[in-house]
């Protein structure tokens, strides 16, 4: 049977037609109203049912969660609150829903608890709703990056490549754990595993997308990214998602440009497509807010927020201006903060991120030219720098409320420089023979940055924890659903 979407009915531009809408019930109340939701729209719509003429029984399995199929009439409501509702002449119970087990009631639940009910948690208004955008923002990055003529390159999942020289790695193997080979000298034979090699879920798809621009010129991978970090804050997942754009040609202030012009872009695509959803979202939030002290209270509601992002040219800054300002900020004088700042080389942590945007320039900053000891092995290292204050060409785009959203670099096109980082640090050669192909035929200048996409969605929803922005959050010691 065809059947009408919640949103596409609200919108209508008649009335008094014949309808058929599916979906799930939201509340029913006085044996008549049905608050009636099938995803496509944060808003319930309001179905009447005759009940003097619907059988007692029928009415008695309709309850919170009752998956239904209701056809009749679309008229104007003639009650406050929606402005178009249905008139029931036929409803029928799809699924049934014990209202006395089912989690999700018409109340406010705690995120905790929400997480612990992943798989039921999008039935409410917020989930919904953060989803939705997900969804929209996920379609912006595709719609900008093929609009201006990126490939889009899938790159492996399992590799033998540790892209950022961590080793925060989660191995992938199909020997048996219990008895495992070893060669003569008792280390793991890693030639009778499933590959012949070690390997590894991949924490970046960068290195392999640079092999790709190097032929196609601008290319972009979108796609799932694993780190075995043992970290349980509001900030780190252990699968998330990275967008990564790789530019021949592009030097570090190409690639600022580019980072600038795709955030404001797919933030704009979304405020557009999704108003509902973040009035929602900011309304959810302002609630939030009244429960903090007023000191850390955001400044800025959601979407003026947003609107700031993509209304401001982003501040450009040198590491080396950023230590110089941190080192004479009053939380570092007054030892406010966790991390002092005493001397140029150190790693910059999420509050001096934080210090910068929010306190002291007050608008998105890009940080650039960091200390090359701190930065990955693949990053040019800038000319003519003092000994022991190499930098690198690095780029991190800082984001109010979550510090770090962007890092990016110009990647070391020279194959000597290359292999001497390499060496420095213990990266075998003969690992990355065919990364380091791209350096011997054709090198070229090139850039490119990752953006985690879950920090993303966590700016433009507003939320809090990173764990509440992607469908089902895998964190140390958690892998349910």
């Amino acid at each position: 049977m065809k059947h009408s979407k919640v949103k596409e009915l609200l919108n209508s531009t008649k009335t008094n037609y014949e309808v058929t809408v599916k979906g799930w019930v939201r509340t029913f109340r006085n044996n008549q109203f049905i608050a009636l939701n099938d995803g496509s729209t944060i808003h319930n719509l309001q179905c009447v049912v005759d009940f003097e003429n619907t059988a007692e029984e029928t009415l008695k399995r309709i309850n919170t969660g009752t998956a239904v199929a209701l056809t009749g009439k679309l008229v104007e409501s003639q009650g406050a609150g929606q402005k178009y509702e249905i008139q029931v002449a036929q409803l029928e119970i799809l699924g049934d829903c014990d209202a006395e087990k089912f989690p999700m009631q018409p109340k406010k639940h705690s995120l905790e608890f929400l997480r612990e009910n992943a798989h039921l948690r999008v039935r409410t208004n917020a989930f919904g709703a953060i989803m939705r955008v997900r969804s929209v923002l996920a379609h912006a990055v595709h719609t900008y990056f093929q609009e201006r003529g990126f490939v889009y390159v899938n790159t492996p999942v399992i590799t033998g490549a540790d892209a950022e020289g961590a080793g925060e790695m989660f191995q992938v193997t199909s020997l048996p754990l219990d008895s495992l080979p070893r060669t003569e000298d008792g280390q793991i034979d890693y030639k009778k595993d499933f590959f012949g090699k070690h390997t590894n879920l991949t924490v970046s798809g960068q290195l392999e997308g640079e092999t790709f621009a190097m032929a196609l010129g601008q290319i972009y991978t979108f796609g799932p990214t694993f780190r075995a970090e043992n970290s349980n804050t509001s900030r780190h997942l252990a699968e998330f998602w990275m967008i990564e754009p790789e530019v021949a040609f592009n030097d570090l202030i190409d690639n600022m440009d580019l980072a600038e012009d795709f955030i404001k872009y797919v933030i704009k695509y979304t405020v557009d497509k999704c108003a509902d959803d973040l009035k929602f979202l900011e309304g959810r939030l302002l609630d939030e807010e009244k429960q903090k002290p007023q000191a850390e209270r955001s400044e800025m509601a959601l979407l003026e927020k947003l609107n700031f992002v993509m209304n401001n040219d982003f501040k450009r800054v040198t590491y080396t201006e950023a230590i110089d300002i941190l080192r004479d900020s009053t939380p570092n004088k007054k030892k406010k903060f966790q991390y002092l700042i005493n001397e140029w080389g150190a790693d910059l942590q999420s509050e001096h991120e934080r210090f910068l945007v929010e306190k002291h320039f007050n608008c998105p900053v890009i940080l650039y030219d960091y200390p090359a000891k701190i930065k990955a092995f693949y990053m040019r290292l800038n000319d003519a720098t003092e000994p022991g204050k190499e930098t690198v060409r690095a780029m991190d785009i800082l984001f109010p409320g979550i510090g770090e959203i962007v890092g990016g670099s110009q990647r070391e096109e020279r194959y000597d420089v290359l292999v001497e980082k390499m060496k420095a640090i213990g990266i075998d050669e003969e690992e990355l023979w065919w990364y380091l192909d791209t350096r011997r035929f054709g090198s070229a200048v090139h850039s490119g940055f990752g953006l985690g996409f879950e920090r993303l969605v966590l700016f433009v929803t507003g939320m809090t924890n990173i764990r509440d922005v992607i469908p089902f959050p895998r964190t140390p010691q958690s892998a349910e659903f």
